[in-house]
């Protein structure tokens, strides 16, 4: 009878250990370690290498403001290469083209990468300043463009500047500060080429 209790005894502990790594496993899959958790909400807060919480408001409006600008000096860059007629605003007007689309680029995909939906046609301001300019032809067309062109690249340089220095999300910061430049050759190079434009127009005396 000795014998047959330790038998038994021994059976219902091989029992009970084959069964602990089960019980293990389960509460290992229903309370992960806090180490785990952290790690898992890491991973969860970046996407395409950006994180994806945290742009402030602040942020937010100079991307939009920022993709809205950019859109604009595209659309009358391109109807400056059609109806200008100085072939130095021609030349101006590509290269806000060239230039404004590459940035334009640049800040969607980083908008896209924030979860910050920006816009996808001209503001009913600019939509106007587009549609005054297609009704001038010649040189009323160029010394109106270049007016425009220095008085917006005068906000752009502004805005820029602020973001440059006052932005908080690193990416939309850094994308501010490396514009930047760019955008003052703009302005600098419209300056120049505007009282061009009045000066030839003031030899030619009245009609």
């Amino acid at each position: 009878m000795h014998t047959l209790n330790i038998f038994v005894g021994r059976i219902a502990f091989a029992v009970a250990f084959a069964a602990l790594p089960l019980a293990v496993q389960g509460q290992t899959n229903s309370k992960p370690s806090p180490a785990l958790a952290i790690r898992n909400s890491d991973q969860g807060s970046m996407r395409g290498g950006h994180r994806t919480a945290g742009i402030s408001a602040a942020d937010k409006k100079f991307v939009r403001t920022a993709a809205q600008g950019g859109m604009a000096e595209v659309e009358l860059g391109k109807l400056a290469t059609q109806k200008a007629s100085s072939e130095e605003v021609k030349k101006f007007g590509q290269r806000m083209v060239d230039d404004h689309s590459k940035a334009g680029d640049q800040l969607k995909d980083i908008a896209s990468s924030k979860g910050v939906p920006v816009p996808d046609k001209l503001s009913a301001k600019d939509q106007m300043t587009k549609d005054r300019l297609s009704k001038l032809s010649g040189e009323q067309f160029d010394k109106a463009y270049m007016k425009d062109m220095v008085q917006d690249h005068i906000q752009d340089v502004a805005d820029f500047k602020r973001e440059s220095t006052s932005g908080t999300d690193p990416d939309v910061k850094d994308f501010a500060s490396k514009t930047l430049p760019t955008l003052k050759d703009h302005l600098r190079q419209a300056k120049e080429i505007a009282p061009a434009n009045r000066t030839a127009s003031n030899k030619m005396g009245p009609k």
